[in-house]
């Protein structure tokens, strides 16, 4: 590795001038070129920024996994590790407590600069109805001229036309410095979801906010945040993004209530109500039918009016339905929902739209839960899916590293003991539930929910995903009963 002269090389200058806890000087002096946060993209110019958290992974297994087949030249953690010792002729730097993110920036700011002052950045945080809340109003200030780029669970797209997905709902800090960076100079909007793990983790760093909508909190991502005291605080960082002069929009008042009595006051937090919509509007757009979606209406008119100004604009029109969010067919007399349901509160709002919204039908619900997740909303998801369907088929949704009868299982902890029937493998599942509608009477009319999978098309198993779509499964079967 050829020798660099630091007062040349922006990389190395600037990794001279931070302060960190503790270093390690590299055997020769590297020429850095780039900064990485995945370690198989590294080369042997790479500073690589890798950032440990608090999981079941040792530092043996983290040097087995990310560092021994890496070529990086630097490596900068947020923590020590014991397997530094391994790392033998590499410079290696870890931040200080609660630097980690700022030291990123820095290099961010070097590497991919972002021209804050020439966009208007939005964001939206919430357990569900980030990924609908940004697409409603991306299809808003699309209509009006404005160029959007909208970053999420979907991907990232640009004036409603699919760039890439990430396999994230908020990239990680480098990752999504780069995307910015690449982007900028196309849109005057960018319209972000912003989940716990981003605020948590700093990935949202020196984004300045003009406004911020904050959707519904409910249990979820324990596994990662502990308890819900960890997982709200994490939710309220977004308040540290929002500019001087900006507002968090917010359609919980549990939520809003919470933060006025603990949160700094320094930015409005302002209560939202469901929209109120002509027959015409629900005419047009059914899936506005349901309370949560007028919800996550009102939240994108509200951040559509900071930038467009308050105004009669019929704001409906311009929407269109979210990939795997309450997608409907209709086969033979019933109706089949695929929506990405995947927390207790989520499918409690969904199967409560659904009675209020088809009071006279019977409702069979598919669903599973994912593995290496927070195993305490399992059974609180199969007591919300009992309440409110006549049948429930259990299955497979991502079991990852566990077995998915395990997981099964716990969900049947929260269900009484009949009413439900299990089908592991998810395509055979679907399957059955066809059939299950095929047996039915034929005065009698069934909605069937297909929850938990909604826009992804793999199934995510013992490290491998596997191409899987609900979507396809439908429309296969549709297609077998002659229902098309």
């Amino acid at each position: 590795m050829r020798a660099c002269d630091m007062s040349t090389n922006p990389l190395s200058h600037l990794l001279a001038t931070l302060d960190f806890a503790w270093s390690q000087a590299p055997d020769v002096t590297p020429a850095l070129t780039n900064i990485q946060w995945r370690a198989g993209d590294c080369d042997a110019g790479s500073i690589l920024f890798f950032q440990r958290f608090d999981d079941d992974l040792s530092d043996a297994e983290i040097y087995r996994r990310y560092f021994a087949d890496s070529a990086f030249a630097v490596l900068v953690t947020n923590r020590p590790l014991t397997c530094f010792d391994q790392l033998t002729g590499k410079g290696i730097h870890v931040t200080r407590p609660g630097d980690w993110a700022s030291v990123v920036g820095r290099f961010c700011d070097l590497v991919y600069p972002l021209k804050t002052s020439g966009l208007t950045f939005i964001g939206v945080t919430g357990t569900n109805g980030k990924t609908t809340t940004v697409k409603y109003l991306e299809s808003m200030l699309s209509a009006q001229g404005r160029r959007v780029l909208s970053i999420g669970t979907l991907g990232v797209f640009l004036d409603g036309q699919p760039l890439l997905e990430t396999g994230f709902t908020s990239p990680p800090q480098i990752e999504l410095r780069r995307l910015l960076s690449a982007w900028q100079d196309q849109c005057d909007i960018v319209a972000m979801e912003i989940s716990s793990h981003a605020l948590d983790q700093g990935r949202t760093h020196g984004i300045p906010l003009q406004n911020a909508g904050w959707t519904n909190f409910t249990q979820d991502h324990l596994d990662y945040h502990h308890d819900e005291a960890a997982y709200f605080a994490a939710k309220s960082r977004i308040l540290d993004l929002i500019q001087d002069g900006g507002t968090l929009y917010c359609t919980s008042p549990a939520v809003v209530s919470r933060l006025r009595e603990e949160a700094s006051q320094r930015v409005p937090v302002q209560l939202l109500e469901p929209a109120i919509l002509d027959a015409e509007a629900l005419a047009a757009k059914p899936f506005l039918a349901l309370e949560h979606n007028r919800q996550n209406y009102a939240l994108a008119v509200a951040l559509a009016n900071g930038v467009l100004g308050p105004g009669a604009r019929e704001d409906w029109r311009y929407l269109r339905p979210v990939d795997g969010r309450f997608e409907c067919l209709v086969g033979a007399h019933h109706t089949l929902v695929i929506d990405f349901a995947h927390t207790p509160d989520a499918l409690e709002t969904i199967l409560t739209a659904i009675r209020q919204g088809f009071p006279n039908t019977r409702v069979i619900t598919l669903f599973g839960c994912g593995g290496d997740r927070d195993r305490g909303k399992r059974p609180l998801m199969g007591a919300a899916v009992a309440r409110h369907s006549d049948h429930v088929i259990l299955t497979s949704d991502n079991p990852r590293t566990e077995e998915p009868e395990q997981i099964i299982a716990d969900i049947l902890t929260g269900m009484p003991p009949t009413g439900h029937e299990v089908v592991v493998e998810r395509h055979a599942a679907v399957a059955r539930l066809f059939d299950w509608l095929a047996e039915r009477p034929a005065n009698e009319p069934w909605v069937a929910l297909i929850a938990g999978k909604g826009h992804e098309r793999y199934i995510d198993r013992n490290g491998c995903k596997t191409p899987y779509s609900d979507q396809d499964e439908v429309e296969r079967n549709l297609r077998r009963l002659g229902w098309r």
